[in-house]
């Protein structure tokens, strides 16, 4: 194999795991792993370390991405992007259109489903650290581009079935949004505060929608303890609040 892997090992009582690519050595505290070996190894063999610690080779996946790949700010919460994979039923003919890539984060988990995803980027650095992330997971179907989504959805010639908006100016976007969605399509946006919440409610109150709903997602880890059961003391809190309009 050629493309990145994830290597597993379960050490001093916790599950450690490493973003790698089959070059050069990794040095890690249960010893180095010369990981040009890799290249003649397959998903769910194990390598050794010169210590003989053994490592799991596994395939990555879109939450393999999320942990490793290179930030640009704060990306959507894998809990919210579930929420937009179930209420939209994103299918594997389906055609994405994507604002606010960041790191492409959000991208690369429509992308595994979705046939297409053409996703807009303001901020040039952004642009280019989104692409090298994504031309890690070896998706093909996702199309990174510069550009001012407020200013580039009037461009558009093409139709989609779901329309994602994490931007300051989704409400500045909404307008146009009929113009490229298909009927039954869904248009989803993503807002941290209240008050952009409500300008896109309204936003969305002016144009020819069927259906629009705005939900919060909260996730509690379950930890298990030889005292008992209970909710872990740290848990994911407050993200951002999610609008989906049926069109």
């Amino acid at each position: 194999m050629d493309t990145p892997v994830i290597l597993k090992i379960f050490s001093k009582g916790k599950m450690k795991d490493y973003f790698v690519k089959p070059e050069g050595e990794m040095h890690t505290d249960l010893g180095i792993i010369k990981l040009d070996e890799l290249k003649m190894k397959s998903f769910g063999d194990k390598i050794s370390s010169h210590l003989g610690a053994e490592f799991i080779i596994q395939k990555p996946r879109a939450p393999d991405f999320f942990i490793h790949a290179r930030r640009s700010g704060a990306p959507m919460m894998p809990k919210d992007i579930g929420v937009i994979i179930s209420n939209t039923g994103l299918c594997s003919s389906d055609q994405v259109l994507d604002a606010g890539t960041g790191s492409g984060i959000l991208a690369m988990y429509l992308g595994g489903i979705a046939k297409k995803v053409i996703t807009y980027e303001i901020r040039e650095e952004f642009v280019e650290i989104a692409r090298n992330n994504i031309a890690l997971t070896g998706l093909s179907n996702i199309e990174c581009r510069h550009g001012d989504i407020v200013e580039e959805i009037r461009k558009l010639d093409e139709k989609f079935d779901v329309i994602t908006l994490d931007t300051i100016a989704a409400a500045r976007v909404i307008p146009y949004v009929p113009d490229v969605i298909y009927p039954g399509g869904f248009l989803v946006t993503y807002s941290p505060f209240f008050e952009q919440a409500k300008e896109i409610r309204e936003a969305i109150g002016k144009t020819n929608y069927i259906d629009v709903t705005t939900i919060e997602t909260l996730e509690r880890e379950i930890s298990f303890t030889d005292r008992g059961t209970r909710p872990a003391t740290a848990r994911v809190g407050h993200t951002g609040f999610i609008t989906i309009a049926r069109y």
